[in-house]
């Protein structure tokens, strides 16, 4: 079976079309691509994490004429001085994001787009984001206090008062 979900948790009209055509054309073309995508599609929100504009270009540097495809949103980065001209496929993009890439003689595509483009995903780059680059992964692993654990403590305050004790200043006698 290509995919694990039938149906996804929300019941977005437009992300549920999206589905099902690439439910159709994975089961019609038999296509690896298309299965992916399809299973992306059906993954959670943390699972789908955004793709900023300088990891857009940093990935697909070397590929300018290939199709980059993400599941989830592309960001603008305002770090980024030069856009170079990129063909991405979306689920989302920022308005900023959209209009930079459009500037600089790029497209922004739909699913939908895509599928008409490269039914089997031919000249497609597959990217994804930082998935562990969330506030709340710094929170998961071993306690913090704990020896050698790096793991942030949830703190009611960020005052000296607060979890600053011993392995957190020298001058409480450093140790961890």
């Amino acid at each position: 079976m290509l995919y694990s979900r039938l149906v996804a948790a929300s019941a977005a009209a437009a992300s549920n079309s999206i589905r099902n055509g690439n439910r159709f054309e994975g089961r019609r073309t038999g296509s690896n691509f298309n299965a992916v995508i399809l299973k992306r599609l059906f993954m959670s929100k943390v699972n789908k994490p955004p793709l900023s504009l300088s990891r857009l270009i940093r990935y697909t540097k070397g590929k300018e004429d290939k199709i980059a495809v993400v599941v989830g949103a592309v960001t603008d980065d305002i770090r980024v001085y030069e856009v170079p001209a990129l063909k991405v496929t979306a689920l989302r993009f920022t308005e900023t994001a959209r209009a930079r890439i459009e500037k600089a003689g790029g497209e922004c595509l739909t699913f939908d787009q895509l599928a008409l483009r490269a039914p089997l995903g031919q000249n497609t780059v597959l990217l994804r984001g930082p998935k562990n680059a969330r506030e709340a992964v710094k929170h998961f692993g071993p306690a913090p206090g704990v020896p050698h654990s790096h793991t942030k403590p949830y703190v009611r305050a960020k005052g000296r008062k607060f979890e600053r004790a011993r392995g957190k200043r020298n001058s409480r006698g450093f140790r961890v």
